[in-house]
């Protein structure tokens, strides 16, 4: 599961720096999602497992919801 992911395409939140273009990307990956940097789009992207990111989403759900 990766939290409402869209299933295509790369995904940025709207509370980016769209000024400098200051943010990470990520799309729905194989195995989980994708990551990137979205100054330099050509750089690899790194792959998290989706336990992973649903594990992260979660900490950030609880961090924030104090």
């Amino acid at each position: 599961m990766t939290h409402g992911l869209p299933s295509a395409g790369w995904y940025q939140s709207s509370y980016c720096d769209n000024v400098n273009d200051r943010c990470l990307q990520v799309a729905r990956g194989v195995r989980g999602v994708q990551v990137r940097d979205s100054k330099d789009t050509d750089l690899p992207s790194i792959q998290i497992a989706a336990d992973d990111w649903t594990a992260f989403l979660d900490s950030l759900s609880t961090l924030f919801s104090r």
